[in-house]
């Protein structure tokens, strides 16, 4: 058995959870819990650590995504509505609500698009720009800092692993 830094720490909550079911339920076998568990803690803490700086921007985690999506998209900043729900990790309903308050903050347009006058378009304002040009650089800086525990090779490794993982799993392409 492959033995890490991560089996010499402490027993975590996770793993007092599995030894209650074991104790309590001893014809079961709850390492799975081992995993999800702990990938439910660790979503909770990065969302903690990730939070602050896009609050230091005044933006929340889905306005950091709707803008850096709409920055991705290349030099005039615009995609369909259909295209940034499908660009972002937010759901159709949460994107407009997005939307809305981007556009009152002076961030997003919305203009009709060129080819079809009923269409719209999404598009970053001068003022958004600027914004997600400075958030992605700070973003950035934050998850690099997140993952200095882990050696590049690991990193590697990591991604890897999650990214297999989730070619399992249905609408995750």
């Amino acid at each position: 058995m492959h033995k890490d830094s991560a089996d010499d720490v402490l027993p975590d909550r996770v793993a007092r959870i599995q030894a209650e079911w074991r104790r309590v339920r001893p014809d079961l076998d709850p390492a799975p819990q081992g995993v999800f568990g702990r990938l439910a803690r660790l979503t909770a803490a990065l969302d903690r650590e990730l939070e602050p700086v896009f609050r230091s921007f005044g933006l929340s985690a889905g306005e950091f995504d709707v803008l850096a999506a709409l920055r991705r998209a290349g030099e005039r900043g615009e995609r369909s509505p259909g295209e940034l729900a499908s660009s972002t990790m937010i759901t159709a309903g949460a994107l407009t609500k997005r939307v809305d308050r981007l556009e009152a903050a002076g961030l997003v347009r919305r203009d009709r698009a060129p080819t079809d006058g009923r269409a719209r378009i999404v598009g970053l304002t001068a003022p958004g720009r600027a914004l997600i040009d400075d958030a992605i650089v700070a973003h950035l800086e934050n998850e690099r800092r997140l993952l200095t525990a882990f050696s590049e090779n690991d990193r590697v490794l990591l991604e890897s692993l999650v990214r297999r993982w989730l070619a399992t799993l249905p609408d995750e392409t």
